[in-house]
């Protein structure tokens, strides 16, 4: 991308009237947005460039329902948050995740979240990493979304909510239900190792 900024307006003019400079400009302008997104949200064994490919799909097939009452990229959030959304609940998810599912660096990780560690090592970090992603797999798409949203992003509340399109009340229902899922996930992880 370059360093100057994009008249989204009338680059979209453009778009609408068939200048395919100008589509390639619109996607190159806001691919760093989507593949955040993407990658956030991404489905195991999913291809990051599928989806986000997928998402600019959609975008462009549905450019003439933009309204231009929010900024564009909001727009484009919410179609690449229902995209990966979409993906997550293409996929056949397992609502229960078992010590013996566990790998052995997995099983290690989790041990090692019950002993304070002054340095964890690379390996115990992407053990850990993948732990908290098969965790996060046993939640609905919906509230693996949220919780990955607000509790591995960061993002707040009103965030979110311009992301996603929800409530605000149903944004803290949803992960405060998801996290009371992810610890009892945890809490009979940890009661089949003892």
């Amino acid at each position: 991308m370059s360093g100057e900024a994009l008249d989204v307006p009338s680059c979209l003019d453009a778009v609408r009237a068939g200048e395919q400079a100008a589509a390639s400009r619109l996607v190159e302008h806001f691919y760093p947005l989507v593949i955040k997104i993407v990658r956030s949200h991404l489905p195991r064994r999913v291809p990051e460039e599928d989806l986000a490919q997928d998402v600019f799909v959609k975008m462009f097939t549905r450019l003439e329902q933009y309204r231009a009452e929010q900024p564009f990229g909001h727009w484009l959030s919410r179609i690449a948050v229902t995209t990966c959304l979409d993906a997550l609940r293409a996929q056949k998810r397992r609502p229960e995740l078992r010590w013996a599912d566990l790998s052995e660096e997995e099983a290690d990780a989790m041990q090692a979240t019950r002993q304070v560690a002054a340095t964890p090592d690379s390996a115990q970090c992407a053990a850990s990493h993948d732990l908290v992603a098969r965790l996060l797999e046993t939640l609905g798409p919906e509230d693996r979304m949220v919780v990955t949203m607000m509790d591995l992003e960061g993002l707040s509340v009103a965030e979110v909510r311009a992301r996603t399109g929800w409530g605000e009340s149903k944004i803290k229902v949803r992960v405060f239900r998801a996290r009371k899922k992810l610890k009892s996930a945890l809490e009979r992880l940890e009661g089949e190792k003892a």
